[in-house]
């Protein structure tokens, strides 16, 4: 027999009955003070606040899974990472122990893939789709909802799952409520009624959960009557102050647990661990003594609040954090505005603020949660000013698609002239005709995209073919003047290797006879006319040699020139040769004037002042190079 029967038996085997009039009067005691307390407590915010939490977790016991996963910051994730994030909750945690986690992750993922959607519309209408056939979806949306679907498929067979047994547990609950009511008013050996008493604490114990709604009334109702039951254990004191003693104890571990929490930092495990401490006090532990109840629950309440003030305070400098937020993202909405006001004038101009845009977007999604009264405006501005932004840029595209079109039926007007003329042999026409439509052709601006590609291979492949056959016809008719270049060559390395007599009658009529020989070889290819500059540098070594007069010198290599441009088939040669030396001769007469006027500063100075000599032998140099342009002129004249 254990000790607890044995002070019950001696305290005597007399069966102790209550009348009911007495029981009646102390139950109505007892149940006005635990109502008053009670009163008290739901004017509680923090204990209110610990109780409902512990409400929703008595509905699933496996809920207590969902206080451990932690809430990563889904508004700065991409919708990649929102998609990967869901997919691995949804297969890894248990339904009931997500919901918010989903629900979060599912609006960020709504949002950003709504701002996604109104770009690929903009796309779309820019390359001259019509709003009505606009249609978009992606993979990473299909694996999104897939993901949604299978959350809310666990989530309906769970709560299918528990329905039938909370309300089996509830009922269980109730009934072993009214067991313990029923104790009291029951005429047996007190031996007897404290141990059905304790078999209905066990029952209690391991009843199960209940409807979340129904938790607080079910406790509250239970310790109740727990309490009622103790207090008329008095007239078995051994009894009651056994189990009195043992939640004393029990409860005061609790407070000493809760005390220490109270110092801890971390706020939101500390405040976890008090929601099981506040359960355990509740459901796992019964009454103490009246001289000890009013004491241990103060102390205990002075620890919740201390952990509630605490994490009130946290919840503080988050909203401090989330009102930074807030104007981080009121700036970012402000310089969108800003980007917009002035709209783009070039197709350039508006990739550059697009990509400022894009700049401000993901900033935007990157600076943090703001407070929650504020979220939907601030994603509203956020959404007006971005789609403000949207339709000057699209309406810019629009015209300038218009443009395009337009650009491409010029382009495509080129085109038809190329292939109309590119077997032409009517080479003079049409190599001045084939020139300029491609000189109209880059000046008409750009087409669409799509067509780019396709119009300028057309129009090149065209313009290839006649430019080919040009080339060919040319490389025909010039084969005589290759000969001509290759005797040029072979000639000048004969100049260049001549020894002189050092008599400058003899070595110059030798160099007049090669220069005749150049003269007779005839004209090289346009390309090749760099041959008659080497030629001009050799002459120009031997010349020096035999101390030449510059003017005689220079009019030899004129005389040579003009043979190589009157022989030429392109007029426009000797033409370009006259204009250039014209012009020449205006600008010394130019400076001639100039050094003229200079000179005439220069009063009652005698002509030996060094620098009237200077000015005026500058004078006379310009003289002569006049007087070289003019004979240079004179000889083309006698072409003409």
């Amino acid at each position: 027999m254990s000790e607890q029967d044995n002070l019950q038996e001696a305290d005597g085997k007399e069966e102790l009955l209550v009348s009911t009039k007495q029981k009646e009067n102390e139950t109505e005691v007892v149940k006005k003070r635990v109502e008053e307390t009670d009163n008290h407590d739901n004017d509680d915010e923090v204990i209110s606040e610990i109780d409902e939490s512990n409400a929703e977790d008595a509905e699933d016991e496996g809920s207590k899974d969902r206080h451990i996963i932690v809430k990563k910051d889904y508004e700065k994730m991409s919708m990649e990472e929102l998609a990967d994030e869901l997919e691995h909750l949804v297969n890894k945690e248990k339904a009931q122990a997500i919901k918010n986690h989903v629900e979060e992750i599912r609006s960020e993922f709504k949002s950003k893939f709504s701002s996604l959607l109104d770009e690929k519309k903009e796309e779309f209408l820019n390359d001259g789709g019509n709003e009505i056939d606009f249609y978009y979806s992606s993979p990473l949306q299909k694996r999104f909802k897939d993901s949604i679907k299978d959350y809310r498929a666990k989530i309906t067979s769970h709560y299918k799952n528990i329905e039938k047994s909370l309300k089996d547990n509830l009922t269980e609950r109730l009934e072993i409520i009214e067991e313990i009511k029923g104790l009291i008013n029951v005429e047996e050996n007190i031996n007897t009624t404290y141990k059905h008493f304790k078999e209905l604490q066990e029952r209690w114990r391991v009843a199960g959960p209940i409807p979340r709604d129904k938790y607080n009334n079910a406790w509250n109702s239970y310790h109740h009557h727990v309490e009622i039951f103790y207090d008329f254990l008095h007239l078995n004191r051994d009894l009651r102050d056994l189990d009195f003693k043992h939640n004393l104890e029990q409860k005061l571990k609790i407070i000493e647990r809760a005390e220490e929490l109270a110092l801890d930092d971390d706020i939101n495990r500390s405040f976890r661990e008090l929601q099981v401490l506040h359960k355990m006090w509740k459901e796992e532990l019964g009454p103490v003594d009246k001289e000890y109840r009013e004491e241990i629950w103060k102390r205990f309440k002075a620890a919740t609040k201390t952990i509630h003030d605490k994490r009130q305070a946290y919840f503080i400098e988050l909203d401090k954090v989330y009102e930074k937020n807030l104007e981080i993202k009121n700036e970012i909405i402000e310089k969108i505005k800003k980007l917009n006001e002035g709209g783009a004038k070039s197709h350039g101009e508006w990739q550059k603020k697009i990509k400022e845009l894009e700049d401000l977007r993901n900033n935007f999604f990157s600076a943090g949660k703001v407070p929650i009264k504020v979220n939907e405006a601030t994603w509203s501005s956020f959404k007006t000013a971005v789609r403000s932004f949207n339709r000057k840029k699209n309406a810019f595209y629009k015209d300038l698609k218009k443009d395009q079109y337009e650009n491409l039926q010029k382009k495509l007007d080129l085109i038809k002239i190329a292939e109309d003329n590119k077997d032409s042999e009517d080479f003079k026409v049409t190599t001045s005709l084939m020139k300029k439509i491609q000189s109209d052709w880059k000046k008409i601006g750009h087409v669409p995209r799509k067509n780019s590609d396709k119009i300028w291979n057309q129009f090149k492949t065209a313009c290839n073919h006649y430019f080919d056959k040009l080339h060919a016809a040319k490389n025909e008719a010039n084969k005589e003047e290759f000969e001509a270049y290759n005797d040029k060559v072979k000639l000048l390395e004969e100049i260049k290797s001549l020894e002189l007599s050092g008599k400058k009658e003899t070595d110059l009529k030798t160099i007049k006879s090669y220069i005749d020989k150049w003269k007779n070889i005839g004209n090289v290819p346009n390309n090749k006319r760099y041959i008659e500059g080497k030629l001009n540098k050799t002459l120009d070594s031997y010349f020096k040699s035999l101390k030449l007069n510059k003017t005689e010198a220079e009019l030899i290599k004129f005389d040579n020139k003009l043979e190589v441009l009157n022989n030429s088939e392109d007029s426009r040669h000797l033409d370009n040769e006259r204009t250039f030396i014209s012009k020449k001769i205006k600008e010394v007469r130019s400076e001639i004037n100039q050094l003229e006027n200079n000179l005439q500063f220069f009063t009652n100075v005698d002509e030996s002042n060094p620098l009237v000599k200077e000015v005026i032998d500058n004078i006379q140099k310009h003289k002569d190079t006049l007087s070289l342009w003019k004979t240079k002129l004179s000889k083309i004249k006698e072409l003409y």
